[in-house]
């Protein structure tokens, strides 16, 4: 099978290769440099020239805040839709497999039990609406697709949220963090695990949810990320910490369709301790 991965440099892509790599799976990257996404002729001759039948969509614009404001709203736009519609149409042009990665700000987090993927989505910042129109743009092109949802992303390629909570640790007694959104957290390895188990398993194409297990607030998340050190953390509601975007306060998405499919999800707890480990 001809397996491109596009955003091979990223958070999520860089571990995803890494995965099919220890799996001797072959592959072609790409990043930004190598294929322009928003661009349908690239994206076509690209397509066309390697055939590709299982595509990995891991390329987003991921600054939550900048998409509120221009330059970053047109390039969340371009990316995350215009470039998910090519992806798409060149994927199903070509026969091929698409998986692609959505978020939970799809959802408004006003809902108090956990979203499933039937529950109505209304997303609160530009981010999120660019997203859920990559979704539907997704759902509407192809014919054999995965679109899977995923929550506070962490991992070892790139910046998020563990590594500046380390960082501060580093030059802070104290640190202050937000009490009142509740989410799950998702460890790049578990979401690539999954990407991969899906189309080794032959899941039925569509929508699904995935994280680590649990759920807590980036209050909780920060005192395990730093329960080792002598940091002390005192929680704060996110008033303290105006945002241009939109947050949501509870955005815990379930996990019970890709439970049913026998694909183990590890606590996040668990997922965390793994992390660090194979940091060191």
């Amino acid at each position: 099978m001809k397996v491109l991965v596009i955003g091979a440099s990223g958070q999520l892509g860089s571990e995803l290769c890494r995965m099919l790599d220890k799996k001797g799976i072959e592959y072609l990257g790409t990043n930004s440099k190598d294929l322009d996404i928003t661009d349908w002729n690239a994206v076509n001759q690209y397509f066309k020239e390697y055939r590709p039948q299982l595509v990995y969509n891991c390329a987003a614009y991921t600054n939550v805040d900048g998409a509120e404001d221009k330059p970053g709203k047109i390039a969340n736009y371009k990316v995350n839709v215009i470039g998910t519609e090519n992806v798409a149409a060149a994927s199903e042009k070509f026969g091929a497999t698409l998986i692609y990665i959505s978020t939970d700000y799809v959802f408004d987090g006003n809902n108090s039990e956990m979203y499933t993927e039937k529950s109505p989505t209304n997303p609160q910042n530009e981010y999120g609406r660019a997203k859920l129109a990559g979704e539907q743009a997704v759902s509407k092109i192809m014919s054999k697709y995965y679109i899977i949802r995923t929550s506070w992303v962490f991992g070892e390629y790139g910046n998020n949220f563990v590594f500046t909570m380390m960082k501060l640790a580093k030059t802070h007694d104290k640190l202050t963090v937000v009490n009142d959104q509740i989410g799950r957290p998702t460890w790049t390895k578990t979401l690539a695990e999954f990407m991969s188990y899906a189309v080794e398993e032959k899941l039925a194409y569509g929508l699904y949810q995935l994280s680590n297990d649990d759920s807590c607030s980036w209050y909780d998340f920060a005192c395990e990320i730093l329960k080792d050190t002598q940091v002390q953390v005192e929680p704060v509601d996110s008033t303290a910490f105006p945002q241009k975007a939109y947050r949501p306060k509870h955005s815990v998405m379930s996990l019970d369709k890709v439970k049913a499919t026998g694909f183990e999800i590890p606590t996040w707890q668990k997922a965390l301790r793994s992390f660090k480990i194979n940091l060191k």
